[in-house]
């Protein structure tokens, strides 16, 4: 059974188990794609990536979308990684979906290229060029947006694209999840998109599931909204759903 209600801006919708809850932000994210191709014939998206996002790319696979009209980029990736890498992003997205839809065109956020400056301010410029119809997303166990963790958060950031330090608890999140195999091999630094960057995108689909990210939940819906929890501030963005499982949203009043 579904539970609706919205804490200022940001709309919760609150499923049984992860799998309808990824498929009920499919649905959001697939009439968003179709609404923006009908109107000028191209949609552009951002996708997420981690275990939070599993079943919402297991749905949205199956989808109708003329992927062929879509234009799609990344949220981060880790700072010399390269892409063979177990843990890679953009590893995962192919896997994951990329290679079985074939978006019309991908541009991604390559964080092992032998010039770190460039190609961030490339990525800047390409996401510069596109209006952001949906970005797709989740929130860390420490309230981070994409790599955007407490310390380095910046809700006026005028980059759109940086090189962050990640904090202990979101390197030990990525060990948690079974990314690494052990603290010492989690990268220290990532790629990311800021703030600033999510937010400018039309629709923000929020898609969290799991215990372990409840206490994150509670924050993003009743803390100040400050970079103490990064993800207070979807609460501003006029067009954000957030998408919880049961167990997500155990904390909740």
């Amino acid at each position: 059974m579904e539970k609706q209600f919205t804490t200022d801006q940001l709309q919760v919708s609150i499923y049984d188990n992860p799998d309808v809850m990824g498929n009920a932000a499919a649905d959001f994210v697939t009439e968003t794609i179709n609404k923006a191709i009908q109107t000028k014939g191209e949609s552009h998206i951002i996708l997420a990536t981690g275990a939070s996002q599993f079943t919402f790319l297991k749905a949205l696979k199956t989808k109708n979308i003329d992927w062929s009209k879509v234009v799609t980029f990344h949220l981060d990736e880790y700072t010399g990684l390269p892409e063979t890498h177990p843990a890679s992003f953009r590893k995962y997205l192919k896997e994951r979906i990329l290679n079985e839809v074939k978006p019309k065109k991908t541009y991604f956020l390559n964080g092992d290229a032998p010039d770190i400056e460039a190609e961030m301010s490339r990525y800047e410029a390409e996401l510069k060029k596109h209006d952001i119809d949906v970005a797709c997303i989740g929130i860390g166990e420490n309230g981070h947006l994409a790599f955007n963790d407490p310390p380095v958060a910046d809700f006026n950031d005028p980059k759109w694209v940086k090189e962050v330090e990640l904090d202990e608890a979101c390197r030990k999140q990525q060990l948690g999840e079974g990314w690494f195999p052990s603290f010492d091999d989690v990268p220290t630094h990532a790629l990311t998109l800021t703030i600033p960057a999510i937010l400018k995108s039309k629709a923000i689909s929020c898609v969290v599931p799991d215990e372990r990210k409840a206490e994150a939940v509670y924050n993003t819906l009743y803390a100040e909204i400050s970079t103490a929890c990064p993800a207070t501030i979807l609460r501003k963005h006029t067009n954000t759903k957030l998408f919880l499982d049961n167990a997500s949203a155990s904390k909740l009043k």
